[in-house]
């Protein structure tokens, strides 16, 4: 008797939706749906209705496009990284990539071309270089990844939203605050990147944690965060304070314990660093805004 093959098992559109979610990092989206919000909210509006396309694609489509693309490329590394396949991050198999592609593919590229049509050039100009600078931080040939100094420095594109969102809306966007982000940003990728220093190591893959070890990268990160916590002190001292206490625990603990292990078991508070922050910046703005109604 000839036995045919088991059929492959049927995959759900619920169960290929989940999965991809999980790619996209949900506890990140903070970073970018955050930010552009808070952007919009620095404009004086509380919703503005030709920020929402900008504010939907900020969710879903723009964190797939940036872990979906970094999760392709960096397949080697993530095999060795054991906090992989967890909400920290997806680690995909060989036959995802296609579903990747197509996906990123369908959920960005028609809000890019509404973008190009429905904002100034100006804020059509800094979407794209925002995503351009995402797909090729993992992507060849320009991988930044893979560039000590220039990974850190290319993270500052998270700030982006800042400027993109009032700049979009025809409004002047807050400088101080725009350029703390930026720094900011710079400051936490490196920081992050502590954690998987012997990963990275190990695939070939050096980054400015990599090249400047633990305590190198705790003192680089602390510059670049000392840097924002004066910017944000021109808009906000509140504000500033609680980035330098959060920032100031992230770097002393580094400093005295300077391990990946360290790092690793100090990522829930790199995690939570910007859900704080950016919950002291909005509260604050959200009160302003109040008083200014109903003062």
């Amino acid at each position: 008797m000839d036995h045919q093959p088991a059929p492959a098992p049927r995959v759900s559109a619920w169960s290929t939706l989940g999965r991809l979610v999980h790619i996209s990092r949900p506890v990140l989206w903070i970073n970018t749906i955050g930010t552009g919000v808070l952007g919009m909210w620095l404009t004086g509006q509380l919703l503005d209705a030709a920020a929402i396309p900008l504010l939907l694609w900020l969710t879903l489509p723009f964190n797939l496009l940036i872990y979906g693309v970094n999760d392709i490329f960096d397949q080697e590394t993530d095999a060795l990284n054991a906090r992989k396949g967890s909400i920290e991050g997806a680690r995909i198999e060989p036959r995802e990539v296609r579903l990747i592609v197509w996906a990123v593919a369908i959920t960005n590229v028609p809000f890019l071309v509404w973008f190009l049509i429905a904002y100034p050039p100006a804020a059509g100009l800094l979407i794209l270089l925002y995503t351009l600078v995402f797909v090729f931080y993992s992507a060849p040939p320009l991988r930044f990844k893979q560039r000590p100094f220039l990974d850190s420095l290319s993270n500052a594109a998270y700030g982006l939203p800042l400027l993109i969102v009032p700049v979009a809306l025809g409004e002047p966007p807050l400088w101080p605050a725009v350029i703390g982000l930026l720094a900011w940003s710079v400051a936490k990728h490196a920081y992050d990147a502590v954690q998987d220093i012997d990963e990275d190591r190990e695939a070939g893959i050096r980054t400015t944690a990599v090249l400047l070890g633990p305590r190198g990268t705790a003192v680089w990160s602390g510059c670049w965060w000392l840097a924002s916590t004066v910017l944000f002190a021109l808009v906000s001292i509140p504000v500033a304070a609680v980035n330098l206490a959060i920032a100031g625990v992230l770097v002393g603990w580094m400093l005295v314990r300077p391990t990946p292990a360290t790092g690793r078991r100090l990522y829930p508070v790199s995690i939570a660093f910007p859900y704080v922050a950016g919950s002291v910046a909005s509260g604050l703005r959200l009160t302003k805004m109040f008083f200014e109604v109903y003062g």
